[in-house]
């Protein structure tokens, strides 16, 4: 590609980028380092582009990964479902209910994992003619997970088998009381676990400690559509399609792929190996619009072109979230279970205004919660801590996050309500705050808490708040110092205005899909002058403005909520300087005419 000529990459080590060593919002810029010669030879022996060939080499492709890489297939990357400890027996016992005509309940999280997992298995229950009811417990009254008193109140509905979505791993005494009252219950999870595991009929769980499957990537909603796949062909091969007196086909199960797809990326999961398939092919599924659910809530944001992964995690997923977050628990799963368009429809605009409410709340909680980090936070500190009184519970995982991309370290935000509090927290790369959560309910100091590295939710009594904010700190000190060294911007080369045309995206493309993983990449350009800036959006805080570069080429470009940081003031009151801009290209269409637009993450003056 000769276009690649122009791009320059930058010294890979702890060498600077550009020699930005704090950029407008505080970030050291490092040049993701790549092999060069590797990027060459993969780019010469696949064909392809040189800039994807370097894009490859960091991300750490080798030759002979570069086909399943650029192209994933599920008949290639999908693994044997019975590779998972529990997964014959689950399939066993809930083949035999299906036959037997018993009713199942699906129990699952309340955020977009949860929904899709519990949809998932909805349709798939229905379709083969079992019987099945959807449980969303209520974040404020219930918490997250599995409690003694809603699977009790199933088993007194008549349901004999509860399959949990996307929790249930660290669910141990309200297991036991199920246990005890003769309630099957078969774990669908993704979370960290314990030696210990819960009493269940099977516990499906790639990242038990037990486990030896080489998939713990895998959402809660991918572990789901493995289930589905395995229970498939125990149904087959125990002849309940073949029966004269059965009115239900064997299902297509890739038409569900849309479902595991949108839960795989809100749930932040690595797109790397079975991920990537199933991400790929679910979106080409989802671009079908078949399910009424999605169609319905694409149509209510105003969504008419194939979704990508940006579309699914910022457009789609927070507003599947904003029921489960501030609203009725059960409307994200409703939305993707459905066959109703009325009821889609009705859903789709309730969910829509629900995550403007949720824009609102979050707003004001992120506020308070950054005045108090800014006045009491320590250069040095292993972990950002931020409690508050009566917090709305729905939005502290979306502000622990913001604060995370901040200050680029392991952030926890507690609300407190009465005698307990509600935790949840985010972390970084290199830094396992599940395992740091699990240690501390270990210790007595939460009431219940569980999670993955990246993520995290806890129960905390408001008298243990002080010992479980030092314990954390200890817990993650010596890992936090391993990945000192404040806010890191990786790029993966800068380039003039010139080279950002459509060339470069569609050749970009072909690395998709992007996400934990596999980043987007990030390119620099530099030495650009601002010929426009206005503040634009609703709410006036996103900046649109035109770069120009040498020879008078201009680039279109835009940053999301930077009025609220000191970026965008910056950019806005620009003076007529030189800076480097840090971002994203996109494509752009607009009235039917393709353009390049740069997606703004960060600047710095040249």
């Amino acid at each position: 590609m000769e276009k690649a000529a122009s791009l320059s990459g930058g010294k890979a080590g702890g060498e600077c980028f550009l020699a930005v060593e704090k950029s407008l919002s505080g970030k050291r810029w490092l040049s993701r380092p790549f092999d060069g010669r590797a990027s060459l030879t993969l780019a010469q022996r696949a064909g392809i582009p040189e800039i994807v060939g370097r894009l490859l080499a960091a991300r750490g492709v080798g030759l002979e990964e570069v086909d399943a890489f650029l192209n994933p297939k599920l008949n290639r990357l999908l693994p044997d479902p019975d590779h998972l400890k529990g997964m014959k027996a689950a399939c066993e016992r809930l083949s035999s209910a299906i036959v037997q005509g018993e009713q199942i309940a699906v129990f699952a999280d309340y955020d977009v994992d949860g929904a899709t997992s519990s949809a998932l298995l909805s349709r798939f229950f229905s379709a083969v003619g079992g019987r099945c009811r959807i449980y969303i417990p209520d974040r404020l009254r219930e918490g997250y997970g599995p409690n003694e008193e809603a699977l009790l109140g199933l088993l007194s509905e008549g349901i004999s088998v509860v399959v949990t979505a996307d929790c249930g791993t660290s669910a141990h005494a309200p297991l036991e009381a199920a246990a005890r009252a003769g309630l099957d219950v078969i774990v669908v999870d993704h979370h960290e676990s314990e030696a210990r595991l819960p009493p269940a009929v099977a516990v499906i769980n790639p990242n038990r400690l037990d486990e030896n499957s080489p998939h713990g990537q895998l959402a809660a909603v991918g572990v789901a559509f493995l289930l589905t796949v395995a229970l498939n062909r125990t149904l087959r091969q125990a002849g309940w399609y073949q029966s004269r007196a059965r009115r239900h086909p064997e299902p297509d199960l890739l038409q569900w792929l849309d479902l595991v797809a949108l839960g795989t990326i809100c749930d932040v999961a690595p797109l790397t190996g079975v991920n990537r398939a199933l991400v790929a092919q679910g979106l080409k599924v989802m671009a079908r619009r078949s399910n009424p659910g999605l169609k319905a809530l694409a149509d209510a944001v105003g969504l008419d072109e194939p979704p990508g992964t940006y579309h699914v995690g910022f457009i789609l997923g927070p507003r599947i979230n904003a029921g489960g977050r501030i609203g009725a628990a059960d409307l994200g799963a409703r939305l993707l279970a459905t066959d109703d368009e009325g009821e889609a429809a009705s859903i789709a605009v309730r969910l829509d205004e629900l995550n403007q409410r949720r824009r609102e709340i979050e707003a004001m909680v992120f506020e308070q919660a950054l005045a108090q980090v800014e006045t009491a936070r320590s250069e040095t500190a292993p972990l950002i801590l931020a409690v508050g009184e009566d917090w709305h519970p729905g939005v502290i995982g979306i502000v622990a996050s913001r604060l995370k991309e901040r200050y680029g370290r392991p952030t926890c935000v507690v609300s407190l309500a009465g005698t307990e509090g509600q935790g949840s927290a985010r972390s970084v790369t290199g830094i396992d705050l599940g395992a740091a959560v699990i240690a501390a309910r270990q210790a007595g100091l939460l009431v219940k808490g569980g999670g993955h590295a990246m993520a995290a939710g806890f129960m905390v009594e408001r008298e243990h708040m002080p010992e479980l904010g030092r314990f954390l700190g200890e817990r993650l000190a010596e890992a936090a110092d391993a990945t000192a060294g404040g806010p890191v911007l990786h790029l993966d080369g800068a380039m003039k205005t010139a080279a950002a045309d459509l060339d470069l995206v569609a050749a970009l493309k072909r690395v998709e899909p992007f996400g934990a993983g596999n980043p987007e990449p990030r390119f620099a350009i530099t030495n650009a002058r601002l010929g426009y800036a206005d503040v634009v959006g609703k709410e006036k805080n996103h900046l649109r403005c035109v770069l120009c570069g040498d020879g008078g080429r201009r680039l279109n470009a835009i940053a999301f909520r930077a009025m609220e940081v000191d970026l965008g003031l910056a950019l806005k009151n620009h003076g007529g300087a030189l800076f480097h801009i840090a971002g994203r290209l996109r494509e752009n269409v607009w009235r039917g005419r393709q353009s390049v637009q740069l997606i703004i993450d960060d600047a710095a003056p040249a």
